[in-house]
């Protein structure tokens, strides 16, 4: 299963090479960072390629005493108000508890890290089909948060979507869950089977849909379906 969460697109940049076993033939391959594809949640092995490789090892370039690149908006709020520029070490600090705070991280005794993470991707809408999100927001006296990306497209949040049509963290379906740190992480609270969480998962995309008239996309890899 493949999840490259919020945090891929820069370490995407500082991949070297992906060593793969191509299952059209069974043969062992490394391929180039340049050759995987890589942008912002998506590369060859979720679009193009979907399913034709495992990944079995991955090689980064990393630059010893290198700056750390502060974009992602969690790193920015952390960091707002230090008088010193963070090291790297500080950086990777400050990933791991901004994970950890929202169940990304394995961590025994948390039942909210029974999870593959992130479970739906953020929807890009067109300037037309954002203009409605916001109609039918604006009728139940809500504000769409929202950011541009990809030219005149918009990014949504996938969270925002999935709480304001009914499912509120820890929002509890028998043996799954939506974690009570994060709403688009399904929880496996001990004995769900995958028909569990695909039931679930069905049942939020069909809620979105109904009331938003957005069709939620899993950001997890299903194999086996």
């Amino acid at each position: 299963m493949q999840n490259v969460g919020a945090y891929g697109q820069e370490a995407a940049e500082t991949i070297e090479s992906v060593l793969t076993l191509d299952l059209r033939d069974d043969q062992i391959r490394e391929l180039c960072g340049e050759a995987c594809g890589f942008s912002y949640r998506t590369s060859i092995f979720n679009t193009g390629e979907s399913g034709r490789y495992i990944i079995l090892r991955v090689t980064y370039g990393l630059t010893p005493g290198g700056q750390p690149r502060i974009e992602y908006a969690d790193l920015k709020r952390h960091f707002s108000g230090w008088q010193q520029i963070p090291t790297l070490a500080d950086t990777r600090e400050a990933v791991r508890r901004i994970r950890a705070s929202k169940a990304m991280l394995i961590t025994p005794g948390d039942a909210d890290a029974r999870s593959v993470g992130s479970f739906f991707k953020n929807p890009v809408l067109s300037s037309e089909q954002h203009e409605d999100l916001s109609r039918r927001a604006a009728a139940r006296g809500l504000q769409i948060p929202s950011y541009p990306a990809l030219d005149a497209q918009h990014k949504i949040s996938a969270a925002w979507l999935v709480e304001h049509s009914g499912f509120s963290k820890g929002y509890d379906s028998g043996h799954v869950a939506i974690s009570s740190k994060h709403a688009l992480a399904i929880v496996n609270r001990g004995g769900a089977t995958a028909a569990d969480v695909v039931a679930l998962k069905e049942h939020i995309q069909h809620r979105v849909q109904e009331i938003w008239s957005i069709c939620l996309q899993p950001e997890p890899v299903f194999v086996g379906f």
